[in-house]
């Protein structure tokens, strides 16, 4: 036998259960009325937002890419003891991954990515081409007044003692490099083989990031 609390808790318990249907039911014909003035449903406009924030981190990862200014790469050459690494004399030039450089343009399949199959970069460590006789990939080299590159690359004009540097833009290998003659540091041979991932690694190494807050000071 149910007392009298016993009965007001069941009476509640049902006034709660039809308001909680009550309101999913006014949410349901709110979604219907949305769909049936606007044609848009809720479930779009979500996906909308969500691809919004998707490109906000895409951009916020971008922002975090640095082409070293000339401070950065002078703090980096003065950070080490190069004469502990073997050096050798190179010609080096400077390429982009546009049709002036590669012959493609921006919606090849192959646009911006190397030999290697890691997408160009131009940060603390950078991506560059050689002669894969010389240099294998993966093979990481300072060069004096450009900074870490990572060969990722070849070409068929590079051969022998030639390396190809690369930066964002063709104004910049004007103003920036053009063509040099200069003692690179060996400061690890590759094994052959590089990913994106090892690419991201060094670039994002704690040791490293001392320098880009330095670059990013100066912006």
């Amino acid at each position: 036998m149910i007392n009298d609390e016993g009965v007001w808790n069941i009476k509640m318990l049902k006034r709660y259960c039809i308001r909680i249907m009550m309101t999913c039911l006014l949410a349901i014909a709110l979604c219907v009325t949305w769909n049936a003035f606007t044609g848009v449903s809720l479930l779009e406009i979500v996906k909308k937002y969500e691809g919004t924030s998707a490109k906000e981190v895409h951009a916020a990862e971008v922002k975090r890419n640095v082409a070293p200014s000339k401070e950065v790469i002078n703090a980096l050459e003065q950070a080490n003891d190069w004469s502990k690494y073997r050096s050798i004399e190179m010609t080096a030039t400077g390429y982009t991954s546009g049709i002036e450089s590669t012959g493609k343009r921006p919606g090849h399949p192959e646009y911006g990515i190397t030999y290697s199959g890691v997408k160009v970069k131009r940060d603390l460590y950078s991506t560059i081409a050689a002669d894969l006789r010389v240099f294998p990939i993966g093979t990481i080299l300072f060069v004096p007044g450009y900074g870490y590159g990572v060969v990722a690359d070849k070409g068929g004009a590079i051969k022998g003692n030639r390396l190809d540097l690369y930066y964002d833009t063709v104004k910049d290998v004007y103003s920036q490099w053009g063509k040099k003659k200069v003692n690179v540091y060996v400061v690890k041979v590759g094994n052959g083989k590089f990913t994106e991932e090892e690419l991201t690694m060094l670039n994002q190494d704690e040791t490293m990031q001392v320098f880009r807050g330095q670059y990013l000071k100066q912006r």
